[in-house]
């Protein structure tokens, strides 16, 4: 695991983004600092620079969505709806599959920018509990069953 991920404790900024009213630079700041790996890489400095300039203007709903544009490029926006007083955030990996099909991570909050955020923060849980290799493994389990047959015709 790497240092980045250790050091992100995805209950308490959820938890803080859940107990939140208004958004803050401060908070906003911390969220990049802890759940963020590649907006200090090489080559994102002008991703970065754009979120920074985004979240100096206050701009949180902004900032949410280059953030999440940022850091989870295979994710998307599968749906934003407002309903009695909240809004519902719904990240998918799989945006044209049906609903039904589909493992979208969701998120709701009366503040627009702390739905997306906090959808944001699930996602990244997701990640740092799922360990997976960049090459797909298949793992051998022996079957006691299994006894080599042979299948030539000689006749």
């Amino acid at each position: 695991m790497t240092a980045a991920l250790r050091r992100y404790d995805p209950p308490s900024l959820s938890e803080r983004l859940r107990n939140a009213h208004a958004m803050t630079r401060p908070l906003m700041l911390e969220i990049i600092d802890h759940a963020c790996r590649r907006f200090t890489s090489p080559g994102q400095s002008e991703c970065s620079t754009r979120v920074m300039r985004l979240v100096d203007a206050g701009a949180w709903t902004d900032a949410a969505l280059a953030l999440m544009a940022l850091e989870l490029p295979l994710w998307q926006v599968r749906r934003i709806a407002y309903d009695e007083g909240e809004w519902h955030c719904a990240l998918s990996r799989e945006r044209e599959l049906p609903d039904w099909l589909d493992a979208a991570v969701e998120a709701r909050h009366a503040d627009l920018a702390f739905a997306l955020l906090s959808a944001f923060l699930e996602v990244r849980a997701l990640a740092v509990d799922v360990s997976r290799p960049s090459v797909p493994s298949v793992r051998h389990v022996p079957d006691t069953l299994y006894e080599p047959l042979a299948c030539d015709n000689f006749g």
